[in-house]
């Protein structure tokens, strides 16, 4: 939805009753709305601009075609739910996961601190480098790799997300996609492993992540448990401004479907699919099609909160309840006392001026540093000049002060204006202080917040860090330092200080959790992470409670351990005695749209499977060599009779040789090699026949059926959920639903669809009735005898695969079990009887 721009003849009355929305028969979210002050930013916005993200030219070929298989914006606008605020009483493990700079880093510091109230047990996993921060800050601390500078750099020198030639030439596309899968894989251990520093174990009931993290859906789909997503730019495809990081140019397009389709164009260039899939094989996961990974958030409707102010950007109309805006995150101010050489600076003259870029990397420091000083110069104001990443510095003078670490949150109290790149996080905390702002944006969503700013009076129009110059940062800072730019800010700054962002984001967190499903049915107050059958129901049991009642005799620990995945066709978890509990699946599923895509879609993923399976038949045997080569190149030579182990294969004494003598280091390490060239060889021409044997008995049969099923979406027909197919079991009663609504259905349609078209349309509506009626037959009819083989050819399998790939399910069960342990240990307030007690009533009514 497009925001129209109020007119200038409106009078005042005119412009309270005016409504940016326009929307009949509106039912207003739990916010404040009114006229955003970035209105005529909105309207503007779609033009192309030398601010360093991606120009998309819809009008173009490549613009037309991405935009043709990018989803088109629901019919309908959806009324919005009041927040639910609960009495929450369940801790949970929450891992919250982070990719970014510092300033990114420190709003989930003060979400970690307001969740550590309500009592759960907070891990903050991020870049090493942030243990110190996070850890001072009362939090835990989970190490996932990445270098935030290198990031840094690599932005700013790549702003629109598109690789540059240099960058291609220098190497930094390898290095960025080395950084994502150590990534990747940290932010997978940091929801299962211990704590590194007390060693406490830890297995995460919830995550929280910003976006860029990646890895956060596939964690929580392994895991089986609730996912939020957090962040400070829009990420949610809306109508009412196109996606934060891309430039939208478009004649024969509506503006408001350009906006919304902006965002899965990001989505799509920006999804690391060959990386992310390669990492969720590693844990067990299927992998994510190409056309439903990029919008898998928006898919699976996880729930996302926006943390910004309501009075810089309202909620749009289209976003759904399950997306909420709560207001910027702040954390407590820290007890910082100022170094006698601050706070002399401070005192000595009228409040300076603050100019710093943070995190940001920038290529000529040396430059940037003088056009500062020519800048602080020419105005004759006193400064702070924060060194930051690219340790900015100059010459010594009296009127600037080079600072180091410093907490804005203290320092922005004491400066007349801020000058700095336009991190969410830093905007924020000086329009809390009520400081004009110009902003000197580098990549990102750092332009947007800029435009933002400027929108509402409290700064200048952004400039871009490659236009800055000392002639328009002197005309900026003198801007910040007028009356009018004081009084906007200080407007800005009342409406924020009476929000509580931190707590509305818990408390949008707490309303969107399972709560039914998350509740221990013997200690309440703790999540289930088991369940034991018992009659004709089940038992939800926490760790502890699980722990207690092993211990108290009720079910023996060595059953439960034994029975784990006891049964080959056990995808949905069921052991003899009990089970590992679900709080949250999350199905990804490839989505078909119509029979003819769908089959093709399918024919092309078996082929190109087959094709990389054949290829992998040479390639993988020549990978075994070299790595062999390497190991023998990196090893010390040790003498080849029986005095050891060769260092090839530690504990191998060659058994089997003729003459009992045994072989040399040289011979054993070429037996080894020759073995796992042969067996990586044999692997990749299994992978070759399961390949053709999965696509052609599994594959193309259910793409054929779910583009007959789901025909009917393209003349406006809603489809039929028939529900998830787990394993087997869900396979075969899928296909019983399947054919018995297809078959009444298809038949049904050469009635109902003529009787609908004649009541809206009269004999045209007849007419168009026959044809979908007589579509209806045709697709919901083969969709429902094909579905008898298709679906629990699915079932079948899923129920094979989970039994092939369960180490990741087993090492989660485990560390499940050993968490309990420790907290049977550790815990010196239950009473043991009590709960057993607990049990055996639960236990009966069952």
């Amino acid at each position: 939805m497009i925001i129209p721009e109020p007119s200038d003849s409106m009078d005042k009355t005119q412009m309270s009753q005016y409504d940016p929305l326009d929307i009949p028969d509106y039912d207003p979210p739990p916010y404040e709305y009114q006229i955003p002050a970035n209105a005529e930013f909105i309207q503007q916005n779609t033009k192309v601009g030398e601010d360093g993200r991606i120009d998309l030219d819809l009008d173009s070929k490549v613009g037309r075609a991405l935009a043709s298989i990018v989803p088109r914006p629901p019919i309908h606008i959806r009324s919005y739910s009041h927040l639910e605020r609960r009495d929450w009483r369940i801790k949970l493990n929450i891992v919250i996961q982070v990719v970014g700079s510092r300033g990114d880093v420190q709003p989930f510091v003060a979400l970690g601190s307001e969740l550590q109230k309500h009592g759960h047990r907070v891990r903050l996993a991020t870049h090493n480098i942030f243990a110190g921060f996070v850890r001072d800050s009362g939090l835990e601390f989970y190490p996932i790799g990445g270098d935030p500078a290198e990031l840094m750099a690599y932005m700013v020198k790549n702003p629109g997300l598109i690789p540059n030639m240099k960058s291609l030439r220098q190497g930094d596309i390898q290095r960025k996609r080395a950084m994502v899968a150590e990534m990747l894989d940290g932010c997978w251990r940091s929801c299962v492993e211990p704590d590194m520093v007390s060693h406490v174990p830890f297995v995460a009931e919830a995550i929280i992540a910003n976006p860029p993290s990646f890895a956060h859906v596939h964690c929580a789909q392994a895991l089986a448990i609730p996912l939020h997503l957090m962040f400070t730019m829009p990420w949610s495809s809306t109508r009412a401004f196109p996606h934060p990081l891309a430039n939208l140019k478009h004649s024969s397009i509506d503006p408001a479907i350009a906006n919304y389709i902006s965002y899965g164009i990001v989505e799509f260039l920006t999804w690391q699919g060959d990386i992310i899939n390669k990492w969720r094989d590693s844990i067990d996961l299927e992998p994510v099609p190409a056309s439903e990974g990029p919008a898998l958030a928006e898919t699976l409707k996880v729930p996302f909160t926006y943390c910004w102010s309501p009075a810089l950007v309202p909620k749009p109309a289209d976003w759904a309840s399950h997306i909420d805006i709560c207001g910027f995150f702040f954390r407590d101010p820290p007890n910082y006392t100022p170094p006698p050489d601050l706070d002399a600076f401070l005192r000595a003259g009228p409040p300076p001026v603050y100019i710093g870029f943070g995190s940001i990397v920038i290529d000529n420091p040396q430059l940037m540093s003088s056009i500062l000083l020519e800048a602080i110069e020419t105005t004759r104001v006193r400064a702070f000049i924060s060194r930051g990443w690219s340790k900015l510095d100059g010459p010594s003078s009296p009127n600037v002060f080079y600072l180091g670490d410093c907490p804005h949150e203290w320092l922005f109290q004491h400066v007349a204006a801020v000058v700095h790149h336009g991190g969410a996080g830093t905007t924020a905390c000086g329009l809390l202080n009520g400081k004009p702002t110009t902003v000197v944006p580098f990549f990102g969503d750092q332009p947007f917040w800029g435009d933002m700013v400027a929108a509402a009076g409290a700064g200048p129009k952004p400039i871009p860090h490659k236009s800055l110059d000392a002639r328009n940062l002197a005309e900026a800072i003198t801007f910040c330092l007028t009356p009018e730019a004081a009084a906007a800010a200080r407007t800005i700054a009342q409406k924020m200080q009476s929000e509580s962002g931190v707590k509305t984001a818990v408390d949008s967190f707490h309303a969107n959790l399972p709560l039914e499903r998350l509740k221990c049915d013997i200690l309440p107050n703790r999540p289930a992470a088991w369940a034991i059958k018992k009659g004709k129901g089940k038992i939800r049991l926490s760790k502890l409670a699980a722990e207690i009642l092993v211990q108290s005799g009720h079910f023996v620990r060595k059953d439960l351990k034994a029975c784990i995945f006891s049964s080959f066709f056990s995808t949905a978890h069921i052991l003899m005695m009990g089970h590992r509990h679900d709080t949250k699946r999350i199905p990804i599923e490839n989505r078909r749209w119509d029979p003819v895509t769908g089959v093709s879609s399918a024919a092309l993923g078996t082929t190109s499977d087959m094709v990389n399976a054949t290829a992998d038949i040479f390639l993988k045997p020549y990978e075994e060599y070299r790595r062999s080569n390497t190991s023998a190149l990196s090893s010390p030579k040790t003498p080849s009779f029986d005095a050891g182990a060769s260092p090839l294969e530690p504990g191998d004494r060659g058994e089997g040789s003729s003459r009992g003598v045994v072989p040399s280091g040289e011979s054993r390490g070429g037996m080894h090699t020759a073995g796992a060239m042969a067996a990586a060889s044999g692997k990749s021409v299994g992978r070759v026949l399961t390949s053709s044997f999965k696509g052609m008995m599994v594959d193309v049969p259910l793409a054929v059926t779910e583009g007959l099923r789901s025909f009917p979406q393209l003349y406006g027909e809603d489809v039929r959920d028939h529900g998830q197919i787990r394993d087997w079991r869900s396979g075969a009663v899928v296909a019983g639903k399947s054919f018995a609504y297809g078959m009444t259905e298809g038949l049904a349609d050469l009635v109902v669809q003529p009787y609908k078209g004649a009541k809206e349309e009269g004999m045209l509506g007849i007419a168009k009735g026959v044809g979908k009626g007589s579509m209806g037959l045709v697709t919901k009819t083969s969709s429902a005898m094909l579905g008898l083989f298709a679906y629990p050819g699915q079932g079948i399998y899923k129920s094979i695969r989970a039994t092939a790939h369960d180490k990741t399910r087993k090492s989660i069960m485990q560390a499940r079990h050993e968490e309990g342990e420790w907290l049977l240990k550790t815990d010196t307030e239950l009473h043991r009887s009590s709960v057993s007690a607990a049990y055996v009533k639960v236990a009966a009514m069952r």
